[in-house]
C-alpha cells in the first residue's frame, strides 16, 4: 500500500482586514493538523465532488447530473476564492489583518493509496523497486495538483516555491525550479532533494516525478536534463539529439531567452498523455522513445517535444487569469509550434496539418454545434448557458469532454493564424514578446511590488497588445470566432458568359444547420486561367450570392505559349481536354484558409484533373483528390497516376492518391483495362527487373518512396472484381511481397512496412458466402482465407519472438482477426482479445485488443460494456475504453437493445457519480458514454420513479431551505426535468422558478447546509452502494473489496492514515456522509476555544476518555450506529 505524507507551509499576505477564513484546494489529502503562525488552527474539509449527487436515488437524467457537477466544481473552485479545506484563522490573529502582517499557514497531511494527481507504476517482477523500475509521476487534466497537497489549486495565483522530497536513496525525484542540493538521512538510506523555483508560478503548474532514472545532460545545452528508465539511455541519446534545435528556434523567433535556468525531460511508463507541460519540466511518455533505425516515430517524437517547449514559455511561464483566458495560452503556443513545423517540416507539411485541423474542427462543430473560445459568463438568463447545444457546461475545464478540449486547443491555433493574417506575422511576434518581456521583468521582483500579475495573460491584455503593436483594430474578426462559437459552410458553383467574358460565381452559405454561423466580409478567390493565376477579393454581404469576375484573353491556346502558375513556375499543359469557350482552367475559393469554414465547390472533372496535376498547394491537391473520386473516368485515371510517378508530388498527396485511385478502379470495373491499378507502377518502382513478382531488398534511404511502398499495397487491397472479392492476383501480389520481404541490408526498421502489409491482407477480406447451416470452422475455410488466415498466425508468433518496435504488428494481427470474425470467416469470440487487453501488455496493443472486444459487444450484443474492461489501473488506458465506447457505443438512445437494462444504468451512473472523482477526464468520459447510450433524459430502460411525488416535495424543501440564500450562479436553465415535469401538475407549482431555485448552486457552506438537511435522517447503517459485480470487473483497480476490512479498522489516538483518502466508489458514500457529519460537529464546537482538530476522524467531546475506546463506529467505516449529531 502506498501511503506518501508530507507538510505544506503557505506565506500569506491578507490584502484585507479581518482575514478570519482561508480557503484551500485539497482533494484525498488527509489532513492531520493545521496552524496558523503556531497557533493551531480548526478546519473544515468537505468535497462536493467525491458524489456528485447525494441524495438522489431515482433521478438518472444527465441534465440534472451535469447542473449538479458543475454546482459541485464551481463550489470549490479556487478563481472564485472557495476550495475543499476552508481553515478558521484563530481570533488572536485577526488584529494582525490590520497591520497587513504575514501569515504562516503550516498543513500536515497524508496520501493513503491515492487514486489520482500520483501515479505509481510498480511492474509486478522479482527485485527492489529500483531493480524493477518503479516510478510515480504527478499527472491530470487543467488544475490538479491538489490533488497531491494542499495548494492555492489555481492559473492564476502565482508563488515562488521551495520543494524538498525525500525518497529511497536508489531513486531520484525530478520537480520544478534547481536543484540546490541532495542530503542524505543518518543510515544512508534515503536522500532529501531540496529544488528551489525563484520565477512565481501557479500550484498547478508544478509537478513531481521519482523513479530509479538514467540521467543524461544535453550534450549542446548543460541547463537541459533528461531522465528516462533504465536501460532506454541509448534511445533517449537519439531521440534528444535534435532538442537544442527547438530551443533555438524558439529563442530565435520570440527573440528571447528561454524563461527558466533549466529544462528537464521526463520519459514515464503509463503516462496520462502525450506530454504534459510543467514550470521548467515536461513529462512525455517513454513510448515517444526510438532508435535510428525508426522512420515513422520520428517526426511524431519531435513534434511532441516542440508542443512542450512551446507550453514552456505560454502556458507555463506565462499563465492565464482565468478559464475564459485558455485560448490565449493554447493559441499562441498552438501557433508558435505551427511556425516550427514549417521551418523544420517544410510548407507543404504545415499547410497540410492546418488543412487537417481545420477540418477535424469543423466536423466537430458542425457535429456538436460549436466550440466556444472565449465563454463568458453572467446577466440575465441567457447568459448563463453559452452552449446549450452540449450535454456538459463550458464554465470550468473540469466539466468538459475530451474531445471537446482537444478541439478548443486546435480552434484557438487556428484563430491565433487568423489574426497572424490580419495583422501580420512580424507584428504577432512583437506582441509574443512584448508579452515575454514583460514577465521576465515581472518575475525577478518581490512580492510585494505587484508587478506579478504581468505574468499572467488576459483575453483583453492579449488584444490590447495588439493594437498597440499593429495599430490594426481586429475587434470584428475576435467577435465572430472567439465571442461566439461556429464555423462557415459555403456552397459555391459557377457559369462562364462567353460573350461577356466574365466568370459568374455563385457562392451560397448555410447557417441554419447546427455549427453554422453567417460570414459577412472579404473572401479570396483563385481564378486560374491560361493567361495565369488571378486573386480577387470578393466582398461577402447580406444577401448578395453572385459575384462577376472579369477574365482574361483566350489568346494563349492558339500560340501554344506555357502557362504561368501561381508561384512563377511556367509549364506546357495539354489543353484538350477543356472547355474551348473559356480560358478557365480552375477556381478556388478561399485558398489560404482564412476562414474557419468548409467548402463545397462544384467544377467540371477536367478542372478537377488540372488543378491535382498543375497546382502547388497541396491544399488544392488534396481537395481535388477527393473531388476525382466522383468522377471514375479515364482522364481521373490517368492524372491520378501521373501524381503517384512524380516524385516532387508530396508525399501525403501521393498517399491520398493510392486510395482515390483504387475507389476509382472499383466503379470502373467493368471498363478498366490492363494489370489492377497500381500494380504495374509498384512492379516498376519496387520490384526486381529480371524476377517482377519479387520485391528487391528494402532500403528506405528515400523516405518518399518508403511511405509510398508502403501505402500502395494496402490500397491496393481495397480492389474488388465483379464478385465483390479481391482479385486473385492483387491477393498473391500482397502475400508475395510479405514472403519476399528482406529487410538484412536496411539501415531502418521495416516494421511499420510490414504492419501495414498485414493490413493489406485485412483490407482484401470480403464477407463469407454462407453455405446454409454450415458450421463456421476452421478446416472449411475458402482458400485465400487460409492463406490469410496463416500468414497472420505466422506473424503473431514471431512477435512473440521478436517483437516488433512498439508492437505494430502484433496490433496490425489483431485488427485482421477481428476482421476475418466479422466477415464471417472465422468464429466470432472475444477471448484473444481479452487475453491480449491484459494489465502487462504494451498499451498499444491493449488498446487495440480493447478495440475489438468494444466492436465485438456492438455487434454481438452479448457482454455488458462493463466487462469489456477488467483491471486496468492505467489512467489512459481506462480513457481509452470509455472513448471507444463513446466512439463506437454497444447501442445509443435511439435503438432498443437487450444491453440497455437498469444494472448497466446504475453502473454507469455510479462510475460518473463518484467512482471517477479522482480524475476529471474520466469523469467526463463517463458522462459522455452516458450521453451516447441514453441521451439527456431519463434511461428509457428505466421504470418510472415510485414515490416520485415524495422525493421531489423532498427535493424541495432540501434545497429551498430558508437558510440558504442562493446565489444565482450560471446553470444550465434549460434542464428538461422529465421526473420533476411529470409530477408537478397534480401539485400544481410553476414549475420554472422551483427549477431554477432548484438548480442553483451555492457556495460550499450552502452546499453544506444543504446536505445537512438530508442527512440528519439516520442513513441505513452498512449499506453498501456496490451491487453489480459488473462494475466491480469494470474498474476494479479503482474499487477496493466492499468496506468490510475497513469497518473492522479501529483508530487509535495516534494519528492514522485510515480509508478516508480512498475515493473508492464503495467507501465515497460513507465518506461523504461523513465529510458532513463532521462538519456537523464543527458548527457546534465553534464556540469552545480549546477544541484542537488533531485528526480528522477524532471527536473530540468533553468526555475525553472517549478517545480511548476503539471508534468502530466511524464514519470511516460506513456504520454510524448513533447519529453523531446526537453524540454532541
Amino acid at each position: 500500500p502506498v501511503v506518501v505524507s508530507g507538510f505544506v507551509e503557505l506565506t500569506i499576505f491578507p490584502t484585507v482586514v479581518n482575514l478570519n477564513r482561508i480557503k484551500l484546494n485539497s482533494k484525498q489529502c488527509r489532513i492531520y493538523r493545521v496552524r496558523v503562525n503556531d497557533l493551531e488552527a480548526p478546519f473544515i474539509y468537505n468535497d462536493p465532488t467525491l458524489e456528485v449527487c447525494h441524495h438522489e436515488s431515482k433521478q438518472r437524467n444527465l441534465n440534472y447530473f451535469s447542473s449538479a457537477y458543475t454546482a459541485a466544481v464551481s463550489a470549490v473552485d479556487p478563481d472564485a476564492g472557495h476550495g475543499e479545506l476552508v481553515i478558521k484563522v484563530p481570533s488572536e490573529l485577526w488584529k494582525q489583518g490590520d497591520e497587513m502582517n504575514v501569515l504562516k499557514v503550516y498543513i500536515e497531511f497524508s496520501l493513503d493509496q491515492p487514486k489520482g494527481g500520483l501515479h505509481f507504476v510498480v511492474p509486478d517482477v522479482e527485485g527492489s523497486m529500483a531493480e524493477r523500475g518503479a516510478h510515480v509521476f504527478s499527472f491530470g487534466y487543467q488544475n490538479s495538483t491538489r490533488f497531491w497537497f494542499p495548494c492555492v489549486d489555481s492559473y492564476s495565483e502565482l508563488c515562488t516555491w521551495k520543494l524538498e522530497f525525500t525518497v529511497d536513496a536508489s531513486m531520484v525525484a525530478v520537480s520544478c525550479g534547481d536543484l540546490v542540493e541532495t542530503v542524505y538521512t543518518h543510515d544512508m538510506r534515503k536522500k532529501t532533494f531540496h529544488y528551489v523555483l525563484p520565477i512565481p508560478t501557479a500550484a498547478s503548474n508544478i509537478s513531481l516525478s521519482v523513479g530509479p532514472f538514467e540521467i543524461l545532460v544535453d550534450p549542446y545545452m548543460h541547463e537541459v536534463t533528461h531522465f528516462c528508465l533504465p536501460q532506454l539511455l541509448p534511445l533517449l541519446k537519439h531521440s534528444m539529439s535534435y532538442l537544442h534545435e527547438i530551443f533555438e528556434f524558439y529563442e530565435e523567433i520570440l527573440t528571447c531567452r528561454y524563461p527558466y535556468s533549466c529544462f528537464k525531460t521526463v520519459f514515464v511508463d503509463e503516462a496520462y498523455v502525450q506530454v504534459s507541460s510543467y514550470a521548467s519540466m515536461s513529462i512525455f511518455s517513454t513510448n515517444l522513445l526510438h532508435s535510428a533505425m525508426i522512420i515513422d516515430q520520428t517526426p511524431l517524437t519531435r513534434q511532441c517535444l516542440a508542443q512542450a517547449l512551446a507550453q514552456q514559455f505560454f502556458g507555463c511561464f506565462i499563465s492565464r487569469m482565468s478559464w475564459a483566458d485558455e485560448w490565449v495560452l493554447k493559441g499562441i503556443s498552438g501557433y508558435i509550434y505551427g511556425l516550427y513545423l514549417k521551418k523544420t517540416f517544410g510548407v507543404n507539411q504545415y499547410r497540410h496539418w492546418i488543412k487537417e485541423e481545420l477540418d477535424k474542427m469543423v466536423e466537430y462543430e458542425l457535429k456538436m454545434g460549436g466550440v466556444l473560445l472565449h465563454p463568458t459568463f453572467g446577466g440575465g438568463k441567457d447568459k448563463d448557458n453559452p452552449t446549450p447545444h452540449l450535454h456538459f457546461s463550458i464554465k470550468h475545464p473540469h466539466t468538459l469532454s475530451w474531445k471537446y478540449y482537444k478541439m478548443f486547443q486546435c480552434k484557438a491555433h487556428l484563430v491565433m493564424r487568423l489574426i497572424e493574417n490580419r495583422i501580420s506575422m512580424e507584428f504577432m511576434l512583437q506582441v509574443f514578446n512584448k508579452l515575454l518581456s514583460l514577465a521576465s521583468t515581472a518575475s525577478s521582483q518581490k512580492y510585494q511590488s505587484h508587478m506579478w500579475s504581468q505574468m499572467l495573460v488576459s483575453t483583453h491584455s492579449f488584444l490590447k497588445s495588439i493594437s498597440n503593436v499593429s495599430g490594426k483594430d481586429i475587434g470584428p474578426l475576435i467577435k465572430q470566432w472567439v465571442d461566439q462559437s461556429a464555423v462557415v459552410k459555403f456552397f459555391g458553383s459557377f457559369a462562364f458568359n462567353r460573350k461577356r467574358n466574365v466568370l459568374e460565381l455563385e457562392i451560397r452559405q448555410d447557417y441554419t444547420s447546427s455549427g453554422t454561423q453567417k460570414y459577412v466580409g472579404p473572401i479570396k478567390v483563385t481564378v486560374q486561367e491560361l493567361d495565369g493565376s488571378f486573386n480577387h477579393t470578393l466582398q461577402i454581404e447580406e444577401n448578395s450570392l453572385k459575384h462577376d469576375i472579369p477574365c482574361h484573353s483566350k489568346s494563349r491556346r492558339n500560340k501554344k505559349k506555357k502557362i504561368p502558375l501561381m508561384n512563377g513556375e511556367e509549364v506546357d499543359m495539354d489543353l484538350s481536354a477543356m472547355d474551348a469557350d473559356s480560358p478557365l482552367l480552375w477556381i478556388r475559393i478561399d485558398p489560404d484558409m482564412s476562414i474557419l469554414r468548409k467548402v463545397e465547390f462544384e467544377q467540371a472533372d477536367f478542372m478537377w484533373q488540372y488543378q491535382l496535376r498543375y497546382e502547388r498547394d497541396v491544399v488544392a491537391q488534396e481537395e481535388s483528390i477527393l473531388a476525382l473520386e466522383k468522377f471514375p473516368t479515364p482522364a481521373s485515371r490517368l492524372a491520378l497516376t501521373d501524381i503517384l510517378e512524380q516524385d516532387q508530388c508530396f508525399y501525403k498527396v501521393r498517399q491520398g492518391a493510392c486510395f482515390c485511385l483504387a475507389k476509382i478502379a472499383n466503379s470502373m470495373m467493368s471498363t478498366w483495362t490492363g494489370p489492377p491499378a497500381m500494380k504495374s507502377l509498384f512492379t516498376r518502382m519496387f520490384c526486381c527487373k529480371s524476377c517482377p513478382n519479387i520485391v528487391k531488398t528494402n532500403t528506405f534511404i528515400s523516405f518518399q518512396s518508403y511511405f509510398l511502398q508502403k501505402t500502395m499495397p494496402v490500397a491496393m487491397a481495397q480492389l474488388r472484381d465483379i464478385q465483390n472479392l479481391c482479385p486473385k492476383d492483387v491477393l498473391n501480389f500482397i502475400l508475395d511481397l510479405i514472403k519476399y520481404n528482406d529487410n538484412r541490408k536496411n539501415k531502418f526498421s521495416d516494421n511499420y512496412y510490414r504492419a501495414e502489409l498485414i493490413d493489406a491482407l485485412t483490407n482484401s477480406l470480403t464477407p463469407a458466402i454462407s453455405i446454409s447451416n454450415e458450421v463456421r470452422t476452421v478446416d472449411n475455410l475458402n482458400g485465400d482465407v487460409r492463406l490469410i488466415l496463416e500468414e497472420i498466425t505466422r506473424s503473431l508468433n514471431m512477435e512473440k519472438l521478436l517483437p516488433s518496435y512498439r508492437n505494430t504488428i502484433t496490433v496490425s494481427c489483431l485488427r485482421a482477426i477481428r476482421m476475418l470474425q466479422k466477415n464471417g470467416h472465422i468464429p466470432s469470440d472475444p477471448s484473444l482479445f481479452k487475453s491480449y487487453a491484459e494489465y502487462g501488455h504494451f498499451v498499444d496493443v491493449r488498446v487495440a485488443a480493447l478495440e475489438a472486444v468494444v466492436d465485438y459487444t456492438r455487434g454481438m450484443h452479448r457482454t455488458s460494456p462493463s466487462e469489456v474492461s477488467r483491471t486496468h489501473p492505467i489512467p489512459y488506458v481506462i480513457h481509452k475504453i470509455l472513448s471507444m465506447l463513446g466512439k463506437n457505443p454497444p447501442f445509443t438512445k435511439a435503438a432498443e437493445s437487450p444491453l440497455c437494462n437498469e444494472a448497466l444504468v446504475d453502473q454507469l451512473w455510479k462510475l460518473m457519480n463518484s467512482g471517477t472523482s479522482h480524475d476529471w477526464r474520466l469523469r467526463c468520459d463517463a458522462v459522455n458514454l452516458y450521453y451516447t447510450l441514453f441521451g439527456l433524459t431519463r434511461p428509457s430502460c428505466l421504470p418510472l420513479p415510485e414515490l416520485g411525488l415524495v422525493l421531489n416535495l423532498k427535493e424541495k424543501k432540501a434545497v429551498l431551505n430558508p437558510t440558504i440564500k442562493p446565489e444565482q450562479g450560471p446553470d444550465t436553465t434549460e434542464m428538461t426535468g422529465i421526473t420533476m415535469g411529470v409530477h408537478i401538475p397534480v401539485m400544481g407549482f410553476t414549475s420554472s422558478e422551483d427549477e431554477i431555485d432548484m438548480e442553483s448552486p451555492h457556495d460550499s457552506q450552502a452546499f453544506i447546509h444543504h446536505h445537512l438537511n438530508i442527512l440528519e435522517r439516520p442513513s441505513t447503517p452498512g449499506q453498501h452502494p456496490v451491487k453489480h459485480p459488473a462494475l466491480i470487473i469494470l474498474l476494479s483497480d479503482n474499487l477496493e473489496p466492499p468496506a468490510v476490512d475497513q469497518a473492522v479498522l479501529s483508530l487509535p489516538v495516534t494519528p492514522l492514515p485510515s480509508s478516508f483518502g480512498k475515493e473508492s466508489t464503495s467507501s465515497s458514500k460513507h465518506s461523504g456522509d461523513h465529510h458532513h457529519h463532521h462538519h456537523h460537529h464543527e458548527h457546534k464546537k465553534k464556540k469552545k476555544k480549546k477544541h484542537k482538530h488533531k485528526h480528522k476522524h477524532k471527536h473530540e467531546s468533553k468526555d475525553k476518555e472517549r478517545d480511548s475506546h476503539a471508534f468502530s463506529n466511524s464514519p470511516a467505516s460506513g456504520r454510524s450506529v448513533r447519529s453523531p449529531s446526537m453524540s454532541d
